[in-house]
């Protein structure tokens, strides 16, 4: 029986601890590989690669490859290298997301485009790119290679096709879904996937593991993009209302346009498409969320795709990795709370 995902609310706090606790022994390789491979004789790279790998990231995405093999009962340690990998490309496209928004801050630190400029932010995104590439062509599986590769250009692809959407107040759901499934669930999905490719499972267990990450990475994005109208700077760790100031057409401004009045839409035009979007107009933007539903609605979804997450390990046994796998949905979910 699949288990469900709990109500939240102050009562229950879900945390990554579970998580954490399961691979920290495993995590400490990842780390000694991560600080290993960051290395270079150009002094910038590992100082502007250190200022963002050791920035206080939950090195979410590379624990759910270590989780994901601990589920599976995996005795060897070619993980370990994959998973600071995943990392890797995860902190290139952070890299290179900064310098593409222009944002200032990262989990409550100036961002590096900030304190080195943009150029060097690409460079150093592009160099992380590469290591992550050799450390996927020394563990030698085709398929692994594969999945990963595939991974990064999935996630460049929906990059680029968010900036295309950016501005465009019209963008529909069914689009913005196409978008952050790309952008962010495919490197979610690829992490998890890989642990079943080194443990050598079959197509099944792939596919139920990629299940559970592509739904776990598109809740994790509905909640981030819901608490950019939700919350303020001290508890987002970046700066309020940067998605609306960016002109990003996140699904909270799809479900208020779509319900606004004529003012209300005339108001989201000009917003986005636009560019009026100074601090009365941010106040107006989240007051017509809130008040439209839209809010509470992508909250509903990002809980929506937590359930297919979980029901995604169905087939899995009871244990300390599934635990944990599950309470990490749960405390993607809680982050808006």
């Amino acid at each position: 029986m699949s288990a469900t995902l709990h109500a939240i609310g102050p009562a229950r706090a879900p945390s990554l601890e579970p998580m954490i606790q399961l691979v920290a022994g495993d995590l400490n390789h990842v780390n000694a590989a991560i600080l290993e491979r960051m290395q270079s004789p150009v002094a910038l790279i590992p100082e502007l690669a250190g200022h963002l790998i050791a920035g206080g990231g939950k090195r979410m995405r590379p624990m759910l490859t270590l989780a994901s093999a601990r589920l599976l009962d995996y005795p060897g340690s070619r993980h370990h290298k994959l998973a600071a990998a995943v990392e890797f490309i995860h902190t290139a496209t952070l890299l290179h997301d900064d310098v593409v928004d222009g944002s200032g801050l990262r989990r409550g630190r100036r961002t590096a485009n900030v304190i080195w400029g943009n150029p060097a932010s690409v460079l150093v995104g592009d160099f992380l790119f590469s290591r992550a590439f050799e450390l996927m062509v020394e563990d030698g599986s085709l398929r692994v290679l594969r999945i990963l590769s595939r991974a990064s250009a999935v996630i460049a692809e929906g990059e680029v096709d968010q900036l295309t959407a950016q501005r465009r107040v019209e963008t529909g759901e069914d689009h913005y879904l196409a978008i952050i499934g790309a952008k962010t669930a495919a490197l979610f999905a690829a992490a998890c996937r890989i642990a079943a490719v080194v443990a050598e499972r079959d197509e099944r267990v792939e596919e139920a593991l990629d299940g559970y990450g592509r739904n776990l990475g598109i809740a994790f994005q509905l909640v981030d993009d819901a608490i950019d109208y939700a919350s303020d700077e001290a508890t987002m760790g970046k700066d309020a209302g940067d998605d609306f100031r960016d002109g990003k057409v996140t699904l909270p401004v799809i479900l208020a346009y779509a319900r606004g009045s004529q003012d209300d839409r005339q108001f989201w035009r000009a917003a986005i498409e636009e560019g009026v979007n100074d601090d009365p107009a941010l106040a107006r933007a989240t007051r017509l969320i809130r008040d439209s539903g839209a809010l509470d609605d992508t909250l509903a979804r990002a809980r929506t795709y937590g359930q297919r997450a979980i029901d995604a390990l169905g087939p899995f046994p009871a244990g300390k990795a599934k635990a944990a796998l599950i309470e990490a949905v749960e405390f993607a979910i809680a982050r808006a709370y």
